[in-house]
């Protein structure tokens, strides 16, 4: 077995969630952070599962389908048929009928840019929420009274509807006060709440392998469409997706797999679609795919679209695992640890599977190795190793890794006790929960064209914490402007409430470390734009863009310090930043060499009339700015002055044509006469 050495001083990894802008999260840990813990006695003979039911890893699974795992979800709009394959009652009550009917016109309405059919279906919504304490309607009205959309922006109203919600089982309005509690920090409501809903996640998650959560798409770069990642989320219609289509019905086992894998998982812009994925795994493993063998084990091992077989499951895990697959060991492990599919259960024949995973660097192989160290399943009970067969597992990404970890911080286990720690880890796999789903339908709705929708499902996933929702939909209010679709409190929003939205959104990205949404809320102080001019606050944002070493940022900084705006005025501060700028990023050499040519005129000839030139340029630029976008881009003027340059264009390599011509007759003619009055050389 691979040992772990305890005496590092430092253990650091990223748990990584994909994104382009926001730095990932990073959890360091010192020798201090581990407990000291005396090993129990081996356990070998008594089933030790039961001894310790809250860290029950191998315990039953529930194994239900996201809408019932998730109550109140607007699944049954987005996506009905999946909905009711999977649901023997399908009929809802006449309350839960009024609601789905209120939530679809609600986003009709957005969708259409009607704003008196937004207004009745919040009238519907409150009267449901209200009078019938409907705690689903609860949440909704909880969410626009947090927007401001048809209701004045109220965030006291805002919470307290989303507690009656959470109270009544709705669990979007729990994950709602769940982040409300992380940013005022208060970590002892935040870390139970999280605690619960990352459990309802991790109960989704699959057995030997977890689950490749949809994870949400940013939809810009910057400033920019993120078009290669709107590209790839456009599921059949993808180019590279009918290629590989096209490959796998020409037999090509890989393809098969892929395809198979997509549809099971619902990736790259697919709705999950078991049927499918089923019959391309069943291809593919006629051809000896051992990816697609492990997968049809974990089909029969949760029932996913077939009827739950344990012997078919370890049969395929079986075979895939003689082809050197040995993720495919897990789920072997794991049958034997419940004895499902076999005579009888075997914790050793368990730990040996798992040992095999993790010998060959599979990260379930190591995080199921923690599991049975901590519980004491078949071994001496070792909290310590569990602890760094957990952190090995979570470094490769295992998100129920990441929940042991919350749970061993949180409840003092193995780790000292750390409240904001396992806050922080809990939030990570909570995200991962069946509510994720608001991504895909969101980035649906935009690749669709429907701003409007998409701006709404974005709001409703950033009141939830998703930073990347929150960047997405302050995105598409900066970009879109009055055709976002933006509704306020009383029809489509003005300018300031978009502003303010937007400033809003951009300011909770940038607390979950979005660099691009800093530099922007930094912007917003700086010029005023959404809020009120503030340059010592737009210092503080660009500080925590900083930080992140972003260049623009470090620049913004060195000419608030030669300026004295919001920064003391500080020439030899202003040159260090501008310098890291430069560091940073190659690309800002021109402004960089400009900006020190500023201060070098500021230093060697203050107060002169260069000096007042240069500060004279921030006001005068605007205006032209200005002119150009009024006057030269105008379509007709833009013609004229294309024809004009080509014109000067033509003129000019004509006369350069004539010059030339002359000067290669003057190389080689012979003077009739000498000149006799030449200047003398110089010396």
């Amino acid at each position: 077995m691979q040992k772990y050495n305890l005496t590092l001083s430092l253990l650091i990894f990223s748990l990584l969630l994909p994104s382009l802008l926001a730095g990932p999260f990073v959890l360091i840990l010192s020798q201090d952070d581990l407990k000291d813990i005396p090993s129990s006695a081996t356990t070998t003979d008594a089933d030790p599962a039961e001894s310790l039911p809250e860290w029950d890893e191998f315990g039953d699974s529930d194994s239900k389908p996201e809408h019932e795992l998730e109550p109140g979800s607007w699944r049954p709009i987005f996506e009905p048929d999946a909905v009711n394959s999977s649901t023997s009652e399908s009929k809802l009550d006449t309350e839960m009928e009024q609601y789905y009917s209120a939530v679809e016109k609600m986003l009709s309405a957005v969708s259409d840019g009607e704003v008196g059919v937004m207004e009745e279906s919040v009238a519907e919504i409150e009267e449901l929420a209200s009078v019938k304490r409907n705690s689903h309607a609860q949440s909704v009205l909880g969410f626009l009274y947090g927007l401001g959309q048809i209701k004045e922006r109220n965030k006291a109203k805002a919470f307290l509807y989303h507690n009656f919600a959470a109270k009544g089982g709705n669990l979007q309005s729990k994950l709602a006060i769940a982040y409300t509690y992380y940013r005022q920090h208060t970590y002892e409501k935040a870390v139970k709440l999280y605690a619960e809903l990352a459990e309802v996640a991790v109960n989704s998650f699959l057995i030997s392998k977890y689950s490749p959560v949809i994870e949400p798409v940013r939809i810009h770069n910057g400033a920019e469409e993120n078009k290669e990642a709107l590209r790839k989320s456009r599921g059949e219609d993808d180019d590279v997706f009918q290629i590989l289509e096209y490959q796998a019905q020409k037999g090509n086992a890989g393809a098969m797999y892929k395809i198979g894998y997509f549809y099971y998982f619902g990736l790259r812009g697919l709705r999950r679609d078991h049927a499918k994925a089923l019959a391309w795994f069943s291809k593919a493993v006629e051809k000896g795919e051992p990816r697609s063998m492990e997968l049809l084990g974990e089909i029969y091992a949760r029932g996913a679209g077939v009827e739950r077989n344990y012997t078919k499951a370890l049969e395929w895990l079986t075979l895939a695992a003689k082809q050197q697959l040995y993720s495919a060991y897990n789920g072997m492990g794991y049958l034997y640890v419940k004895g499902y599919g076999v005579e009888k259960k075997n914790y050793t024949k368990a730990k040996e599977y798992f040992e095999r995973a993790a010998d060959n660097e599979d990260a379930g192989g190591h995080y199921n190795l923690g599991v049975i160290h901590l519980k004491g399943i078949g071994v001496k009970r070792d909290v310590k190793l569990a602890c760094q067969y957990f952190i090995v597992a979570a470094n490769a990404g295992q998100p129920k890794a990441f929940y042991q970890l919350a749970k061993m911080f949180h409840k003092g286990v193995g780790l000292k006790k750390n409240l904001p720690m396992a806050t922080g880890l809990y939030k990570l796999v909570a995200e991962r929960g069946p509510w994720n789903s608001l991504s895909r339908w969101a980035l649906e709705s935009y690749l669709k064209g429907n701003v409007g929708k998409a701006s709404l499902l974005y709001s409703r996933m950033a009141e939830l914490g998703y930073e990347i929702a929150q960047s997405n939909a302050a995105w598409i209010l900066d970009k879109y402007a009055e055709h976002s679709m933006c509704v306020g409190e009383s029809g489509f929003c003005t300018d300031s409430e978009r502003h303010q939205r937007a400033h809003s959104l951009w300011w909770e990205a940038s607390e979950q470390g979005n660099e691009h949404a800093a530099l922007l809320i930094g912007d917003a102080y700086y010029y005023g734009r959404g809020t009120v001019r503030d340059y010592e606050r737009a210092a503080e944002a660009y500080m925590h863009a900083k930080s992140q070493s972003n260049a623009q940022a470090m620049f913004n900084l060195g000419y608030m310090h030669e300026h004295g705006k919001g920064l003391p005025f500080d020439l030899h501060l202003a040159k260090r930043y501008y310098d890291q700028a430069l560091e940073i990023d190659s690309a800002a050499k021109l402004p960089v060499t400009l900006a020190l040519t500023s201060l070098w005129i500021r230093k060697n000839y203050a107060d002169s009339f260069m000096v007042q030139v240069i500060d004279s340029l921030p006001e005068f630029y605007p205006k032209i700015e200005a002119w150009v976008e009024k006057v030269i881009l105008e379509e007709g003027n833009a013609t004229i002055l294309t024809l004009f340059v080509c014109l000067l264009t033509v003129l000019y390599f004509r006369e350069r044509q004539r010059r030339n011509a002359g000067v290669a007759a003057g190389e080689v003619g012979i003077p009739d006469q000498p000149i006799e009055h030449a200047p003398p050389a110089p010396n």
